[in-house]
């Protein structure tokens, strides 16, 4: 496993002794800055994961390296936390400003530092890897999800949710207003989800028009129901009046005939290990392919549960 990459930066060699010996209980891997300057050429030298740097420094202050490092847009996503002296409010103010992530004061307790360290890297890597539209989590957390998931023999069931019709849709109105009906579905899973009380379970965006959800099997009707329901009461409303009145569009096909495209629905093919041994991610995904197409063709929103049961072994003689 790669060790997270942590830079200290103060111009006191005391502190950052002291911060090395601290962050060494996590396993990080740590390079050390002297001076504000020295910090800001480590950062755009090196691929980093945090930058823990001291306010008052000689060349560049904190703040003025904080600054430099968030107007770069190659760098901006690096998380800093700033290191202030014990009751200097200015320089909090100041830090945060600048764009700083967090900040600590001088002396710090340093399980809290720590655990501060520990938020920050893991908000930056759900961050990192969030769609940018729905900000659901994206395909890196899906598949460490469903990993965890098969690591842990767990008993689980996986909703992979499409859209029909969504590209004519997007052809005729626009990728913002696709934007927005992939908006509202996103809303529409994480309300129904969240409304089923399960704390483990997990929503992420596959990208475009796919998402995925996590649950258990015995919330997984109830759940697909209410997103159904919810999604063709709604969808509508993404239509004008004109469309909307007639219940399709009309658009084109391949060979340049018009046809009548009905308005968007949802389908969702179900996946679940209940009554068969699932071994690896690759085979929910092949599983919930296959399901999510047989929902396809029947042209209007609905779910298919995998219902196979896993194959009795022959007695050997």
């Amino acid at each position: 496993m790669v060790k997270p990459r942590i830079l200290i930066a103060d111009d006191d060699p005391d502190i950052l002794d002291v911060l090395e010996i601290t962050l060494s209980e996590e396993n990080y891997e740590i390079i050390k800055a002297h001076n504000g300057e020295e910090a800001l050429n480590i950062i755009k030298s090196k691929s980093l994961d945090l930058a823990l740097i001291d306010y008052a420094m000689p060349k560049m202050n904190g703040r003025q390296v904080c600054r430099e490092v968030k107007n770069d847009i190659l760098l901006s996503h690096l998380p800093v936390i700033m290191v202030t002296g014990k009751g200097e409010v200015k320089d909090k103010i100041g830090g945060i400003d600048a764009g700083a992530d967090d900040y600590v004061v001088k002396p710090f307790e340093p399980k809290e530092l720590l655990a501060r360290i520990r938020m920050i890297l893991r908000r930056t890597a759900r961050d990192l890897d969030a769609n940018p539209l729905t900000r659901l989590p994206g395909n890196i957390s899906i598949i460490n999800e469903l990993t965890s998931r098969l690591e842990n023999k767990s008993i689980f069931s996986v909703c992979y949710l499409d859209l029909d019709k969504f590209k004519a849709y997007n052809d005729k109105y626009g990728f913002e207003h696709g934007d927005e009906v992939i908006r509202e579905t996103a809303r529409i899973i994480m309300q129904r989800t969240k409304e089923l009380n399960n704390p483990d379970d997990f929503i992420g965006h596959i990208g475009g028009d796919d998402f995925v959800i996590v649950t258990i099997p015995q919330a997984v009707d109830n759940l697909c129901e209410k997103i159904i329901a919810d999604f063709d009461k709604n969808s509508p409303k993404f239509y004008n009046h004109t469309d909307r009145k007639k219940g399709y569009i009309v658009a084109s096909d391949r060979q340049g005939k018009e046809q009548k495209i009905p308005l968007i629905s949802i389908s969702i093919g179900i996946v679940s290990n209940e009554q068969r041994a699932i071994e690896h991610v690759a085979q929910i995904g092949e599983i919930g392919a296959e399901l999510k197409h047989m929902a396809k063709r029947m042209e209007k929103s609905s779910y298919v549960k995998d219902k196979r049961k896993a194959e009795k072994r022959k007695p050997t003689k």
